[in-house]
């Protein structure tokens, strides 16, 4: 195996990552995976960068997936282990709900090449909690606003997803940039 990452540049907008292939599959993930297939539960996947903005973005996608008829996806396996059950559950879901954590939308980028158009359901975290701007550092936020960031966002992703918790219904509708402002 290769130390090396090597990167295509297609065009002036768009660049290819080579990812080493594995005959590997995450036991826990295959179990998962094919539960949230026959349960049809829709993927919700995030931004796991590792500044405040992504923290709040995974914190939120945590407190969504909790939620009936929802479920974490993990992106990692979506993209190097294309023929997993995680993969096959995420790819073929009716909808995926992405967080993204900021206004670069990296993860979103990467599953518009993935994911059919009218399945990607995206939010833009930062636009919900608009703070921390000026801040890296997750340790520089406390826990708790952390969390009250957090749930700020994925409460605004639920309503947006038409999602009442009462009488547990849910209506996601065709939009495939639904960002909550």
């Amino acid at each position: 195996m290769s130390n090396e990452i090597t990167v295509t540049y297609d065009s002036a907008n768009s660049f290819a990552v080579e990812v080493q292939k594995t005959d590997g599959h995450c036991p826990i993930g295959e179990t998962v995976g094919k539960r949230n297939i026959e349960e049809e539960r829709i993927p919700v996947l995030s931004c796991e960068g590792g500044c405040i903005r992504g923290e709040i973005a995974r914190l939120a996608a945590n407190m969504v997936s909790k939620e009936a008829g929802f479920a974490r996806g993990c992106h990692g396996e979506l993209v190097t282990v294309p023929d997993s059950a995680i993969a096959q559950w995420i790819r073929g879901a009716e909808k995926v709900v992405l967080i993204d954590g900021c206004f670069l939308g990296c993860h979103g980028r990467i599953l518009e090449g993935l994911l059919k158009k009218d399945q990607l359901v995206q939010f833009d975290a930062l636009k919900v909690y608009k703070k921390y701007t000026d801040v890296f550092d997750i340790d520089e936020v406390s826990e708790a606003e952390r969390k009250e960031a957090a749930r700020q966002v994925a409460d605004s992703i639920l309503a947006k997803l038409g999602y009442s918790r009462p009488g547990r219904t849910l209506k996601i509708g065709g939009a495939t940039n639904a960002n909550p402002s």
